[in-house]
């Protein structure tokens, strides 16, 4: 069965990271979310495989081109005009046989365990249209799906208001028939009526997925697909090239990838994820829940709690980073701190897409997109999201004037 990854949207909900690059192309617990998804795929059994790209196209093309040797049939395929989940899926058209089904997945969605082989086990049982579904914390945001007694969906309410809520969610993961093109050009490429219309004709059946399922919309929720993955690891991987100096402490399941070297006095308390290349000052504190990407630095004394750093980002000494997002080649000053909570313990609001939007949390901190340059002694307040490129100078006590 071939196999169709949607990573062409643009994810305006996910500023500042997607400004500059396309949804799966965010790091999680040491992986971007794209290479989770081929993973589970080429688990489950599933080799060919087409990526449609649009926004940011280059780092992910460029992805694609890393993986031409390890074993997987993968190709992009552009989007051309600018439009919704519809005309994505529709790029593919060509690349389907007739009377060929396929598994479609959005690309933004994350679990832990293997979806896409519950999926094909489903459909194997039905032999017939599936679409995975779940009962996710919150089902206001997503398609509400109502089901009978044999799993027929036969209702689904993409934007429900008020009481008309159901039970399960579609959960971006599919198994349709070719025919389904054809339902999208007659439904004027809408997504949403298509779906609805192959349920009223050919029928579609549920596949009820039971473990940790999350559609990243917001960047908060990177923090917690970090903690999805990271509570999936069994056992620690440390290579064999790490060096680690005197009275290095280490505990609990830790991953640490090639060329890492960690100080004398380090403390990594896992789980946490350690990228190639890193530099691990002394003295500092990894805490539970940290992800350093590929060829990070982090200066003396430093703390990091609960936070996913992405590649070539540096953070100057006795600083504090806790539940916060930084994107690639930030350049954090020392004695930066990133203030994860409200003097009341109130919930913490995040400005997004100019409306204040209660994240529901108590601690977090802040969201810092790439090449950001961030001056020594900055407090930054819960919350705050920083644009790509910024510059903050540093915050002086005493003025040179």
């Amino acid at each position: 069965m071939k196999a169709v990854i949607l990573a062409a949207g643009k994810g305006d909900n996910l500023k500042p990271f997607t400004d500059t690059r396309p949804n799966p192309m965010i790091s999680v617990a040491g992986k971007y979310l794209f290479d989770h998804s081929l993973d589970l795929l080429q688990k489950a059994g599933i080799n060919d495989i087409f990526v449609v790209v649009g926004h940011q196209k280059d780092k992910l093309v460029e992805q694609v081109g890393e993986h031409v040797h390890n074993g997987l049939n993968l190709q992009y395929v552009v989007q051309k005009r600018a439009g919704g989940i519809g005309d994505a899926v529709l790029a593919v058209k060509d690349k389907i046989l007739p009377g060929e089904y396929f598994l479609l997945i959005y690309g933004d969605i994350m679990t832990a365990e293997n979806i896409f082989s519950k999926t094909q086990q489903s459909f194997h049982a039905f032999k017939g249209p599936v679409a995975s579904i779940c009962l996710p914390p919150s089902n206001e945001m997503f398609g509400n799906v109502f089901l009978n007694a044999n799993m027929n969906i036969t209702k689904i309410i993409e934007k429900p208001k008020g009481d008309d809520l159901g039970n399960y969610v579609l959960s971006g993961v599919y198994i349709l028939p070719e025919s389904f093109f054809g339902l999208l050009e007659k439904n004027n490429r809408s997504m949403e009526k298509a779906i609805k219309a192959l349920v009223m004709d050919e029928g579609l059946r549920a596949s009820m997925w039971e473990d940790e399922w999350l559609d990243v919309v917001y960047p908060w929720e990177i923090l917690r697909a970090n903690k999805i993955i990271m509570d999936s690891w069994e056992r620690s991987e440390i290579s064999k090239t790490v060096t680690l100096e005197a009275n290095v402490t280490i505990s609990g399941t830790v991953h640490i990838e090639d060329d890492v070297i960690i100080k004398a006095g380090a403390v990594l308390e896992g789980p946490c994820s350690i990228g190639k290349g890193c530099y691990i000052g002394n003295n500092s504190l990894i805490r539970s829940y940290t992800a350093l990407g590929d060829n990070c630095s982090v200066g003396y004394g430093v703390e990091l709690k609960n936070c996913v750093v992405q590649k070539n980002s540096h953070i100057g000494r006795l600083s504090f980073i806790g539940d916060s997002v930084l994107g690639e080649n930030v350049d954090i000053g020392a004695g930066t701190m990133t203030v994860n909570r409200k003097l009341d313990w109130s919930t913490i609001k995040v400005k997004h897409q100019k409306k204040s939007k209660d994240t529901g949390i108590l601690k977090l901190g802040a969201f810092i997109g790439d090449d950001v340059v961030i001056g020594a002694g900055n407090s930054i307040e819960p919350g705050t999201i920083v644009p790509p490129g910024k510059v903050l100078p540093a915050h002086y006590s005493v003025p040179n004037k």
